[in-house]
């Protein structure tokens, strides 16, 4: 592409004027650096119930529960993550088949459910199942 201006000594200039394209392009940047925080702003999600058939508990299974607070119990006893890891891979080690059980509020950090996630991980038990209530018994 090219544009061909005559200046005042009758010869032709052949350049692109890059000043109205400049002028653009820093309009465009003003605009995405303006409206990109807004893209980023956190939404409330509330997460669905879910319908599911109703399984009989395997039994070989360790049941943890956290609380909104951040509490951890294993079998209904209270216990801290480091007890956790502790026990549960002397678990692993009687029983290699063992599943985890976990209960979490609906209102439960995901901090605190993660936490326990990467402490199974650790402790090398790979079967997790998370309890949830049935959502047809919340239904008019």
């Amino acid at each position: 592409m090219s544009v061909q201006i005559q200046d005042s000594s009758d010869e032709m200039v052949s350049e692109i004027n890059m000043t109205p394209f400049v002028d653009v392009m820093l309009v465009l940047l003003i605009i995405f650096l303006v409206t990109l925080p807004l893209v980023h702003q956190s939404v409330y999600v509330a997460l669905p119930k879910v319908t599911s058939q109703n399984l009989v508990e395997p039994p070989l299974s360790i049941k943890i529960s956290i609380d909104p607070k951040g509490v951890y119990l294993l079998n209904q006893e209270r216990i801290d993550l480091n007890e956790l890891q502790l026990k549960l891979q002397a678990e692993k080690q009687r029983e290699p088949q063992s599943i985890v059980l976990l209960y979490a509020d609906q209102n439960t950090r995901y901090e605190d459910i993660a936490k326990v996630l990467g402490t199974i991980h650790h402790s090398g038990i790979s079967k997790v199942g998370f309890v949830t209530e049935d959502a047809a018994k919340d239904a008019p």
